[in-house]
Formats: structure tokens, sequence, C-alpha cells
């Protein structure tokens, strides 16, 4: 808690890039100049945006945002994506309210919603970053945490158990049953955990000791939690492992399978089943919880709460940089990578930085939808995994589609096949014509309008055509017949055929009428820049 003397002391000191003073005696602009400010201090590595103070450092207090600065610190979270402090210091020449900008993550510029979009100083003015600052930035990289030596870790601190079990699974992917034999040195030695300084933080995080975790890092535990009804804030079940984690990564499954819930359906004379907590998502998520969170926060845990609508696993550290919900299946970034390479060799995963792409493909196979990112921010991410099946039907119609095709769907065009399923925008033009292609999907309506629908396929196997009815609408040679009819009694005036189409853009509807032209049906009568133009029928 900053006090008056603090503030006294800051005032001793010129500003810069560090310390901002704005006078903002009656107000100060909540959209643009605090967004810009504070992201401009944050990409400078981090400081303090100061109102009622002029720039001769002298106290002349603020009434910016008075009785509603406890709401500014979520509001610049959501504008520029970045925890922000707030203070209101009452000092005796009057109310000032301080703000204290955290540095930008390594990697990654603050972006405003103000005037500017990368904000930074030049001088006492805020300026548009340049773009070889912008790259800079961008290009910059974090050092790995886990190959960073630990002071006080010694081998007698590692868990024997935990490493026989690496060791096993080691020799069994290379085939060599020689590493079995292999002293704790040696194979700690060959897989870049131990070197002539000593030990790293991925031998702490994989083999240390309970009470070495303890002692060395505390935050390094994952704690499950299972609900059996969501919505309730009570937790039904609650475990915590702060162990080497050789020693429970076949636990934490065992645990929450323990929990597990089959969800049988028929198919023909068959019955099949899925299970709202599949073995291959949800041991990916565990590993890249344990390999990609940001282990210097110390007080924050790996988080596991799974009940039967969800599974969700929220680990410390925003993404990396580099890496957002967008991109996330398909770039890869190691934040501890000496950990990913020991999941690799231990064969837990079959490759590094493919584990994500790995639970969107088998939970949309599952028919369950897709996999949600939403919730992270840049102090955690939060995956989201679906359990309960949404549609069984597109399972059973994709297999019948590729069945009968001979087609590969690759990960990307499932998951664009589930976009769309759910009636989202296309974005891959190649996987839209292959899909057109093979009669997986079809197109409703032309040129920018377009849009994509399951085929009537898929909803003639489920037994819901008139669902494909709705979304296909009407045709583009009806909606012209409408237009005809329309014109028949009244002048075709712009205004009146939007308000007959409003599901219609303009652009839509002036294609019509120009194909109606081509066809020599109606013809336009007026000045095409005047209201009083209108289309009417050719005789």
């Amino acid at each position: 808690m900053t006090t008056v003397e603090d503030l006294n002391g800051w005032l001793t000191r010129l500003e810069n890039k560090t310390l901002e003073f704005k006078t903002a005696k009656n107000s100060f602009s909540r959209d643009k100049d605090l967004p810009d400010y504070c992201a401009a201090l944050a990409n400078e590595r981090g400081g303090k945006l100061i109102l009622g103070v002029t720039n001769e450092r002298k106290v002349v207090g603020s009434k910016a945002f008075e009785g509603t600065y406890n709401t500014l610190s979520h509001d610049l979270l959501s504008k520029i994506k970045i925890r922000i402090d707030v203070e209101e210091l009452m000092h005796p020449k009057g109310r000032v309210l301080i703000f204290h900008v955290p540095s930008r993550p390594v990697g990654q510029a603050i972006r405003s919603t103000g005037n500017y979009h990368y904000p930074m100083r030049a001088g006492e003015s805020l300026v548009e970053m340049d773009q070889i600052t912008l790259k800079k930035i961008l290009t910059e990289t974090d050092t790995d945490f886990s190959a960073q030596i630990v002071e006080r870790l010694r081998l007698e601190d590692l868990d024997k158990k935990a490493l026989e079990n690496f060791k096993r699974r080691w020799a069994e992917k290379a085939k060599r049953k020689d590493y079995l034999l292999f002293t704790s040195e040696k194979t700690l030695r060959s897989n870049g955990l131990l070197t002539d300084k000593g030990l790293n933080y991925a031998g702490l995080v994989l083999f240390g000791k309970k009470e070495k975790l303890d002692d060395l890092l505390p935050g390094c535990e994952l704690i499950f939690e299972w609900r059996q009804d969501s919505r309730k804030a009570a937790h039904d079940f609650r475990k915590i492992w702060r162990e080497p984690f050789f020693n429970i990564c076949d636990e934490i499954w065992e645990t929450i399978n323990a929990r597990n819930i089959r969800m049988p359906f028929q198919e023909g004379l068959f019955q099949r089943e899925i299970y709202a907590f599949s073995e291959k998502p949800v041991r990916e998520a565990i590993l890249n919880a344990v390999a990609h969170r940001d282990y210097t926060i110390r007080n924050q845990s790996v988080f596991i709460k799974a009940s039967p609508e969800a599974f969700i696993i929220e680990s410390p550290g925003g993404l990396p940089p580099g890496i957002t919900i967008e991109n996330i299946r398909h770039k890869t970034y190691w934040r501890n990578r000496r950990i990913a390479e020991t999941f690799e060799r231990a064969a837990l995963v079959e490759r590094s930085g493919q584990g994500m792409d790995d639970i969107f493909e088998l939970t949309i196979k599952e028919g369950k939808g897709l996999p949600d990112l939403s919730r992270s921010d840049a102090f955690s991410v939060c995956l989201q995994i679906p359990t309960q099946v949404k549609d069984k039907n597109f399972i059973l119609f994709l297999e019948k589609i590729i069945n009968e095709r001979q087609v590969i769907l690759s990960n990307d065009e499932i998951c664009e096949l589930e976009k769309i399923r759910e009636n989202q925008p296309v974005v891959n033009v190649e996987s839209k014509n292959k899909f057109l292609d093979i009669g997986v999907i079809e197109q409703i309506g032309k040129t920018k309008g377009a849009k994509y629908i399951l085929s009537h396929k898929y909803y003639a196997h489920e037994g819901k055509v008139g669902i494909h009815t709705k979304l296909s609408g009407i045709s583009r040679e009806k909606y012209k017949e409408l237009i005809i009819k329309h014109l028949r009694k009244n002048k075709g005036y712009r205004r009146d055929l939007q308000d007959a189409f409003p599901e219609l853009d303009s652009m839509t509807i002036s294609n019509f009428l120009q194909e109606l032209k081509r066809d020599k049906k109606i013809r336009f009568t007026g000045s095409a820049s005047s209201k009083k133009g209108y289309w009417e029928l050719l005789n």
C-alpha cells in the first residue's frame, strides 16, 4: 500500500518512461487516454501512472473516477488484457489516483483500445510503436525455466521409485534394455536433467521428493476437485498431489477415471460407448499443464475440476509469447522444454507440441464438440473439455463418409467440420472445396453472402431433414420470384425491398436485382444516386 511518504519520494524524481504524472484535475479519458498510458507503461517494462499531479510534480488533486475507481482494474483487464492495481491516496494537498502497471510478458507487446494500437513513450509524448521495436519484442524468448540449476538439490533428494518408473518407460520406448542398468546419475545426465553444474528444475518437478518440493517449489502441485453437480460451490471429493510427477502420473488418471461415466448408444445391431472422461485427451491436458505452466508463480497450483458436465484444467501463467487461442493447435512453444522432452522420451506424449491438436481431434470425433480455451487470460490457461455427447450421429456420419468416399480427414478438417456443424464461418478455403467435392457440406447463396451447412445426407442420416430445410432457407430463385411479385404491385424502391427482406443484406438484394436485370425482366428508372430511383418490371 502506497503511503504519502512514498508519493513524496516519487515527486522528487523526474518524469520518465516508467513514471507518468497527469494533472487530470476534473476528469481523465477512460476509453482512450487511460488504456493508452497504461499499455505504454507496460510496454516500457512497467511503471506508475499518477493522476492529480502536474508535470512540475505538484499535487493538485483529481476528481477523476470519484466513486468508481475500484472498477478500473477490471475495466483495464478487459481492454488491454493485463491486471493493473489502482489505489486512491488522500494526500494533504488533494486526492491522488495511482495506477501500478506491471511489465508486459516476455515476447508480447500490450495492445491498447485507445488512440494507439501499440503505444510507447517518446520523450513526454505517446507514439505508435515502430515496426523495429515491435519486432524486437515479438522475437524475445523466455529462458527454459526447467533447465535452470537448483542450487540446493542433490541426488539424494530425488525419489528412487520415480526414477525407476521413468527408466522403465524410457527403455521400453527406445527398445534399449541396457537403459535399465543405468545408475540414477547416468540416467539423469543422459536426459539433460543433471550437468556438471548440478540438477535442474525438471529433475525437481519430475523426481524430487515431497519434502524437497515443499521446500524449493511449493506451488508445484496438482489439485483435483470432483463435483457431482458443477453448479455447487463445495466439492464432493478433493485430492492434492505434491509428489514427483513420475510417481503420480498414472494415479491422477486412475483417480479421475474412478468417477467416469459411461454413455452407451446403439448403432444398428451393435452397442457402442463413449466415456465422459476419455483417457488420451485427459492425460494430454494434464501433461500440457505440467510441461507448460509458469513455475515462477510460486503461490498458485494446477487445478483440475471435473463434473459430469465438464473437465476443466487451469494452470498458472498465461499463454506463452506468440501463442493465441486461435493458433494453439498449430504453433509450438516450450515454456519448460526440458520437462516436455523428458515426457517424450518416456512415451508419455507421442511428440512434443502435439498434445492440443490431439485433444481437439479426439473430443470432436466423440461428438462432444470443441474444447474451449476462452476463459484463459494473461495469468492462467484454462482448458475446458466437454464431457457430454452433443451429437452421436455426427460421429457416425463422419465414419460413413470416410468409408464410402475413401477419404482421410486431417485434424484441421475435422475441426472445420465441427465449426460448420455449430454454424460457425468456414475459414479454410481448401477444406471448404474438399468438403463440397465429397458431398459433406452444401453451399447456400453465392459471393460474399454464401454460407455453408452440413449436407442433406447428414440430416437425413440423423432423421432431422426439417432442420436442413430451415438452415438452407429460401433459394435464390425463390427470392427473385418474390421480388418480381413485389414489383407487379409496387415500384421497387430500395428501402421497400430492404423492408420486405430484412434477413438479406443490401449487397445480396443488389445482386438479385442485377441478375433479374441481366435476364431482361426488370429495369431501373431514375438516377441511381437519387432516393427517388426505383426498379420496375419490363413489359
